[in-house]
């Protein structure tokens, strides 16, 4: 049976509905805000939910096939991305927020890197942000190395390849062939059809916050308590810092920054004003480095400085107040190739001190800054273009939402990726050991780096300095790029 009910107020629009698996008596248990079940749709009503569906029992009669094939309904008719989680579930609003108000609003699932499996946290295996393997009572995983928390996301166009895993799993279970599973294991079963299907799975992590499905009063009690151990808050601060950003940015720049996200935000200001202000003071910076003389290019350079920092705020600042929007990223993104070409002329003004610009400058300084757009110009489209052709392939692989794994074989007869080869293992090593891991991150030359390069050698000698260790290190950069896509494409 399926209750609709709607959160009493939404802080934001979206299309995200919500299904509330009410179906075991755990969800009954009570606490400060009446039932598990009360506090988890009042934790919804601060989320960006469209709709909150309660499946409940119904009436002993069906169980997990009749569970199942409610949430395949509910699927094929909903408007956007869909959340299944189950109403025993004891969590920090946070945690939650990690599926819910996230940007890409992708299919994902709440894990946590600690690997003790236990009945209510089946066991997965992440690999790089993804879930390649997931289990339940019935399905084993080799190497796990985390645990499902239980919040499955779905999004919009991976809706139909949910209704089609749910409803085999209905099959399933009426025919007897999931072995031991219950009630409790649907949205864990969920997960394990989603990632033999193929569908790519987002892993995120809870980190230092709580997530726990309970059974009794005495274990939602001691969750409860778990909760109130943690400074919520704090962990927010944490969070809204990427925690793989580049060396520079995160040794030069989010150590200090971090500090800004709360004045900023008890300012209102909005992320797209922290990006407005940082495109200003790049601009102003591209002004003192035109004009050529070495106080002005140290100013440029603190400016530059400056101006990065705060580009590295707007996008703290969204995470933390989840002020996420298309056009912000859009405009974040196109400020970043505005402010660093701007800086291009201004260091090719200065140094060129008033030459035509069909001389090509003192040293061919205009044709050095002209090269470096064009060489940066490459590797965002190298980029950007691998990325869409990486998306179009998959929408296309998976033949028509069918599992390409059959969802009754246990662990012993299922099917694992090949372990990568050759470069990709080498990737893979490096991820690893922590020096070659920031060294990995650092050849690509990311915009942390760029803006380091360009400010201190730009402060400390000449333009033509700069354009030539941005040629140089960006050479080396595309190249490690294009060998990665090339290896990446051959798997």
């Amino acid at each position: 049976m399926t209750d609709s009910l709607k959160p009493v107020s939404l802080t934001r629009e979206s299309t995200t509905s919500v299904v509330l698996l009410a179906t075991t008596p755990a969800c009954r248990l009570s606490c400060a805000d009446g039932t598990l079940l009360d506090r988890l749709n009042g934790q919804l009503a601060e989320l960006s939910v469209l709709d909150v569906q309660v499946v409940s029992p119904s009436d002993g009669l069906g169980g997990l096939s009749a569970d199942l094939r409610g949430i395949a309904k509910i699927a094929r008719v909903a408007p956007g991305p869909v959340v299944v989680l189950p109403a025993d579930l004891v969590a920090h609003t946070d945690a939650l927020a990690l599926l819910l108000e996230h940007p890409a609003r992708d299919t994902s699932a709440l894990v946590s890197y600690d690997a003790t499996a236990a009945p209510m946290r089946p066991p997965v295996r992440v690999e790089s942000g993804k879930v390649v393997a997931a289990g339940s009572s019935f399905h084993l995983v080799p190497e796990a190395n985390a645990t499902f928390r239980g919040v499955l996301q779905a999004r919009e166009t991976d809706l139909t390849a949910l209704a089609d895993v749910a409803e085999e799993l209905a099959e399933l279970a009426e025919m007897g062939k999931l072995g031991p599973v219950t009630t409790v294991e649907a949205v864990d079963l969920l997960l394990v059809g989603l990632v033999r299907s193929g569908v790519v799975v987002r892993a995120a992590s809870i980190g230092q916050l709580h997530c726990d499905r309970v059974t009794g009063q005495v274990s939602a009690d001691n969750a409860l308590g778990r909760l109130a151990d943690v400074d919520e808050s704090r962990v927010r601060l944490d969070s809204a810092v990427k925690s793989s950003d580049g060396f520079f940015s995160t040794y030069f720049v989010s150590s200090w920054t971090r500090y800004l996200i709360r004045p900023a935000a008890a300012l209102k200001l909005t992320p797209n004003a922290v990006t407005g202000i940082s495109i200003g003071l790049a601009v102003l910076s591209s002004i003192w480095f035109a004009a050529g003389n070495r106080p002005a290019q140290l100013a440029g350079a603190v400016l530059l400085y400056l101006s990065f920092c705060l580009d590295c705020l707007d996008g703290q600042l969204a995470r933390y107040t989840r002020m996420f929007s298309p056009l912000g990223a859009w405009i974040d993104s196109m400020a970043d190739r505005l402010k660093e070409y701007v800086v291009y002329v201004g260091l090719a003004f200065g140094y060129a001190a008033g030459l035509p610009l069909s001389e090509g400058g003192p040293d061919g300084i205009w044709y050095l800054a002209v090269a470096a757009m064009i060489l940066q110009t490459v590797r965002h489209s190298i980029n950007y273009a691998f990325g869409a052709a990486a998306k179009d392939a998959g929408r296309i692989g998976v033949p028509g939402g069918k599992p390409a794994t059959p969802l009754h074989e246990s662990a012993d007869g299922g099917r694992y990726a090949v372990p990568p080869q050759g470069v990709l293992r080498l990737a893979r090593r490096m991820e690893r050991e922590k020096v070659l891991w920031w060294l990995k991150k650092m050849i690509v030359l990311p915009i942390g780096e760029r803006m380091a390069l360009i400010a201190i050698t730009a402060g400390v000698y000449n333009a033509r300095v700069t354009f030539i260790a941005l040629l140089g290190w960006g050479g080396v950069a595309t190249l490690y790029l294009l060998a990665g896509r090339i290896a990446r494409s051959a798997r």
